[in-house]
């Protein structure tokens, strides 16, 4: 069993705080302004369960600088270190987000087609649903096959303004 430090921070974005970790292999999870720091301390226990969780500004900072920068519109594309922590099915859902290119979405159903399960559609939102580092695995690129964005852990206020980041949304 691996034991390790995850380092954690804030992120403040239109007044909100968002909360970063990462291990010393990269950045493992972001979370939501809506969700509390309890959030965060429960997923490194289930997927780092001999891990410390200890707060480092310094540790974070340049995961934190290059997310500022996508959500002030600064940046179009990440280059840090990620430890994706999932199923074989979730990493691949995850690997075809990171395909997706900045500005432009896809349907559920083309993800699934992506990892060559066509008929897993539901199962690809289900792990869409479970990226532990939103924004830089940009699950909100992923939309309805009709073009309606769908359910989104960050809710959809969330996931309008990051495709307006993009201008893949108009005002």
């Amino acid at each position: 069993m691996e034991t390790s430090t995850i380092y954690w921070s804030y992120l403040h974005w239109k007044g909100k705080k968002m909360h970063l970790a990462a291990s010393p292999k990269g950045l493992c999870c972001i979370l939501w302004p809506s969700e509390p720091f309890e959030a965060l301390e429960k997923w490194v226990r289930q997927q780092f369960p001999k891990a410390s969780l200890v707060q480092s500004q310094e540790k974070l900072a340049l995961y934190a600088k290059q997310i500022e920068a996508y959500l002030n519109g600064q940046r179009k594309s990440f280059d840090i270190p990620l430890d994706l922590r999932g199923t074989d099915f979730q990493r691949a859902v995850w690997q075809a987000l990171l395909e997706i290119p900045y500005g432009t979405t896809k349907a559920y159903s083309e993800i699934a087609e992506r990892i060559k399960r066509p008929r897993a559609v539901r199962a690809v939102g289900a792990a869409i649903g479970a990226n532990p580092v939103p924004i830089v695995v940009p699950c909100h690129r992923v939309i309805g096959k009709d073009g309606s964005l769908r359910g989104f852990a960050g809710g959809l206020d969330i996931k309008q303004q990051l495709l307006k980041i993009e201008g893949t949304l108009s005002e």
